[in-house]
């Protein structure tokens, strides 16, 4: 498993990457200040580090409890990895975003949904690109098990 300072240093480039992109993009989509969709991104971004952290950790445990390597991960384990997540956070944003924003939590779900669409392409793009420049080291735990 991925030691506690590489999880959080994978939870802190994923955010910063992640705000870098999506903050002005999400501006012009609602048609908001920068300044205000940037305050908001922040405070998604600390509740999507706290799940990133909290989601990853639970997904690697499950995946040594049903005997699955931790260093072998298919394209088809990375989009459920993905999507698993984005729902997961998206119990959290939507009433976030209504608050922000003072929108109807069905604005807000549409809103996050956009959010949602962009993370989704991104974490998987991110989470394929971290593991190739950080692998995790092959031990007794992470040895493929007929894959």
């Amino acid at each position: 498993m991925r030691t506690h300072a590489d999880r959080l240093r994978h939870t802190l480039l994923y955010e910063f990457f992640g705000l870098l992109t999506c903050t002005p993009l999400a501006a012009w989509a609602l048609d908001r200040e920068l300044l205000r969709v940037g305050m908001l991104s922040v405070s998604m971004s600390a509740a999507a580090m706290i799940c990133n952290y909290l989601f990853n950790l639970a997904f690697d445990h499950l995946l040594l409890r049903l005997g699955r390597p931790l260093n072998v991960r298919p394209p088809w384990l990375r989009a459920v990895h993905a999507l698993s997540f984005e729902i997961s956070l998206t119990l959290v944003t939507v009433p976030l975003i209504s608050w922000w924003l003072d929108l109807s939590l069905w604005s807000a779900l549409v809103a996050d949904l956009g959010f949602t669409v962009f993370f989704l392409a991104y974490t998987y793009l991110y989470n394929w690109a971290y593991d190739a420049l950080f692998p995790m080291p092959a031990g007794p735990a992470t040895q493929p098990a007929g894959d």
